[in-house]
C-alpha cells in the first residue's frame, strides 16, 4: 500500500470510528477522495503536501471541464478539505492547502426557504377536527421548531420528548445525539396531540413512537412527504417544498434573527461548521434587502 493510500484509509477509519459517520456518508467521501487520488496519480504525484493548492485547483477545473455541476464540485472540495484538515490534525502536514480555495459559486444552492408568513400558512393547514390532523399539525410544528430531518422526526420515541423542559432528544446521522429546544408553540401542539389524538389513533394498540400511523407504527418518510405536499397545496404555497425545506427555513430564520452560527450548527447536528455556513448567504440577502429598503441611500 502506498503512503497516499495509507493516509486515505486512516482518514476514512477516523470518520467511521471517531466521527461516527454513517457508512453511506463515508462511501460518498471515499468516492470523492478516490477520484482526487486518481487525479494525483495521473499527474505522477505520489503523496500529498502543503503545496498542493495548484493541484487541487487543477482538479476542480478538470471536473468542471468534464461537465460536473458547481454543486458536485463543491461537494468534492468539501471532501478533499476534510481529508487535508485531518492530515494537519495528525501532524502529517503543517498547513492546509485548501484553506485559500473558495467553494464554487452556486455550489451549495439551497431549496426554497419559506418566509415566516408562509410557514404560518403551512402550520395552520392541518384540520384540527380530525385526530390525524392534530397529529400532522404537531409534526409540522416540531419539524420547524427544532430543525429536524424527516427521518429523525418519524423515529422519535415518547421518551425523547421532554415537554416540561421544552426540548427534544434526537439521534441523527451516525447515531450522534443532540438536544434541541422546541419552543412553546410546539409544546402546546404536542401536548394537545398526546392528550386527544394519539389515543384515538392507537385504539387498542400501544407504541413507543411519539407520532403513530396505522397499528401504532411510525409514519414513513414517504408518507410524511405526501402529507406535506397536500398541506402546502391547501395553504396555497407555490414554492417547491420538501420536508427538508422546513429544516432550511429553521436555520435561515434563526440566522436572520441574529442567532450565532455555532449555536445553529449544534441544533442542526452538523459535524463541520462549513456545512452550516451554506445558510449564511440567506442571512446576508436578508440584511441587504433591509438595507435597500430602509437606508436613505440603499
Amino acid at each position: 500500500m502506498s503512503t497516499l493510500d495509507d493516509h486515505v484509509d486512516r482518514y476514512l477509519n477516523y470518520l467511521l470510528v471517531e466521527k461516527g459517520l454513517s457508512r453511506k456518508t463515508i462511501e460518498a467521501y471515499s468516492r470523492d477522495i478516490s477520484r482526487y487520488v486518481t487525479f494525483l496519480e495521473d499527474n505522477r504525484v505520489t503523496n500529498v503536501s502543503e503545496e498542493d493548492t495548484p493541484l487541487i485547483l487543477k482538479h476542480l477545473i478538470a471536473m468542471r471541464d468534464d461537465g460536473l455541476s458547481a454543486r458536485s464540485r463543491a461537494r468534492h472540495l468539501v471532501s478533499i478539505r476534510g481529508f487535508y484538515r485531518f492530515l494537519v490534525q495528525e501532524n502529517i502536514l503543517s498547513s492546509d492547502p485548501t484553506r485559500l480555495i473558495d467553494l464554487p459559486k452556486s455550489g451549495l444552492k439551497l431549496p426554497d426557504v419559506l418566509t415566516v408568513e408562509e410557514i404560518k400558512l403551512l402550520l395552520d393547514a392541518p384540520p384540527l377536527e380530525k385526530p390525524s390532523g392534530v397529529r400532522d399539525a404537531a409534526m409540522l410544528e416540531l419539524l420547524y421548531a427544532a430543525g429536524l430531518r424527516v427521518s429523525e422526526l418519524v423515529h422519535l420515541k415518547l421518551q425523547d420528548i421532554n415537554l416540561e423542559a421544552c426540548f427534544v432528544r434526537v439521534f441523527g446521522k451516525g447515531s450522534r445525539e443532540r438536544v434541541v429546544p422546541i419552543g412553546l408553540y410546539a409544546r402546546e401542539k404536542i401536548e394537545h396531540y398526546l392528550e386527544t389524538a394519539r389515543p384515538l389513533l392507537l385504539k387498542s394498540t400501544t407504541s413507543a413512537y411519539l407520532f403513530v400511523a396505522r397499528a401504532g407504527k411510525p409514519m414513513t418518510r414517504q408518507g410524511f412527504w405526501k402529507l406535506l405536499k397536500r398541506y402546502a397545496l391547501q395553504a396555497g404555497l407555490k414554492k417547491r417544498l420538501t420536508p427538508h425545506s422546513l429544516r432550511h427555513s429553521f436555520a435561515s430564520h434563526l440566522l436572520e434573527g441574529g442567532a450565532d452560527l455555532r449555536a445553529v450548527q449544534i441544533m442542526l447536528g452538523h459535524v463541520d461548521i462549513s456545512t452550516t455556513q451554506i445558510y449564511t448567504h440567506v442571512a446576508r440577502e436578508h440584511l441587504k434587502n433591509m438595507h435597500r429598503k430602509y437606508h436613505p441611500r440603499g
